[in-house]
């Protein structure tokens, strides 16, 4: 049971630290409210008025969101890849080079599409 005692002393700090800024936010914020503050999403600015159907995000939105993802997705496995890659021989080789060719189809699509493309 010692062992776990630093772990358990980190989460009790964690919590008063939690509930110890909650109650000082409170007692020291400003104490300023408005229409816009009480609605339920009370970020403090007025909302503007929607359009009918809730308006149309830009392509570029979503072809930025997939060229996060593809990227991403490739760090996770290019890095174990890396460190390991003396043990996995022929077959992590073989493996990782599909795992390439099937991640530079969306790519190229996204480039293609004019996701790269920052103007």
């Amino acid at each position: 049971m010692s062992l776990y005692a630093p772990v358990i002393g980190l989460i009790i700090i964690a919590a008063l630290f939690a509930v110890g800024s909650v109650v000082v936010s409170t007692v020291v914020g400003p104490k300023r409210y408005n229409r816009a503050r009480l609605d339920s999403y009370e970020c403090g600015v007025e909302p503007t008025p929607q359009p009918v159907g809730g308006g149309r995000f830009p392509i570029k939105y979503y072809l930025t969101a997939m060229t996060f993802i593809i990227f991403d997705i490739e760090i996770i496995f290019l890095y174990p890849w890396a460190v390991r890659f003396d043990q996995l021989g022929v077959f992590g080789f073989l493996a990782m080079v599909t795992f390439i060719v099937l991640i530079s189809v969306p790519f190229v699509y996204e480039w293609r599409r004019g996701g790269l493309d920052w103007d």
